[in-house]
């Protein structure tokens, strides 16, 4: 059975299909998805879903897109949900310097403050970076004080980049554009990454894989990540499927 490691069911592309898209998993061979929230509201839908249906997991947290809206009650906001039993994330949360929707000082002030609060609830991180690598890492290793554990979803850095979040303590999330024609640096990574430090996501409904570029991305699409890693790598799609699943239920402490 597959997992997707990180999807976001609430988006209102989802709005007229949502349950079909949920309830037809299980027969698609998608065990689990994790469904992150990217602001408030998605935070509290995400949440929602995950005690509507039996097979989603929610994180909650404010991406960097929205980290300016975030003000001093935000964070209790979070953490109130936290003590829900499906709940096993604190994200998505990060920098992105690509479309600056929030300024970067405010960025790094509130990616701090929400690793912060995952440390006190005891919560692993789901790690949003968008051309801001280097100032990513950084962060990340001052917060590291041994408590942290987490994932670089949608991985698009270097190996070697990869590799030192690796030694961190982290996790690399691969996404649909591994399965792109030219995406040389992503399948390199794919190929590299430990299989213990591996997990593979589709990011729905954003970066659909071939062959459906271009349409509504959804969980059950994640097979096509799966099998391109393991054509990739020169091992079964089972082996991917396995060890991917496996990997996220014991980042996620689910199982």
């Amino acid at each position: 059975m597959l997992i997707d490691s990180h999807a976001h069911l609430d988006d209102p592309r989802f709005d007229k299909d949502r349950e079909e898209v949920i309830k037809t998993l299980k027969d698609g061979d998608i065990d689990l998805v994790i469904n992150p929230g990217a602001d408030l509201q998605s935070s509290i839908k995400s949440v929602s879903l995950s005690e509507q249906y039996d097979n989603i997991y929610a994180a909650v947290g404010i991406h960097p897109h929205s980290a300016k809206e975030m003000d001093e009650s935000t964070i209790d906001i979070l953490k109130s949900f936290t003590d829900r039993e499906k709940v096993v994330a604190i994200g998505e949360i990060g920098l992105d310097y690509y479309y600056d929707n929030s300024p970067r000082d405010i960025q790094k002030q509130k990616f701090i403050e929400q690793l912060n609060l995952a440390k006190e609830v005891n919560l692993p991180v789901i790690i949003h970076s968008r051309d801001a690598a280097g100032d990513t890492f950084d962060i990340l290793k001052s917060a590291q004080d041994g408590s942290i554990e987490g994932v670089l979803h949608c991985y698009s850095g270097s190996v070697e980049m990869a590799m030192e979040y690796i030694k961190l303590g982290f996790y690399i999330s691969i996404a649909g554009p591994v399965t792109f024609k030219n995406a040389r640096i992503v399948k390199e990574v794919a190929k590299t990454v430990p299989m213990d430090r591996l997990l593979i996501e589709t990011d729905s409904p954003y970066l659909t894989p071939e062959p459906h570029r271009g349409k509504r991305n959804e969980p059950l699409y994640v097979r096509y990540v799966a099998g391109t890693i393991a054509e990739l790598r020169g091992i079964s799609f089972e082996e991917v499927a396995t060890k991917t699943a496996e990997n996220t239920k014991k980042l996620f402490k689910i199982g």
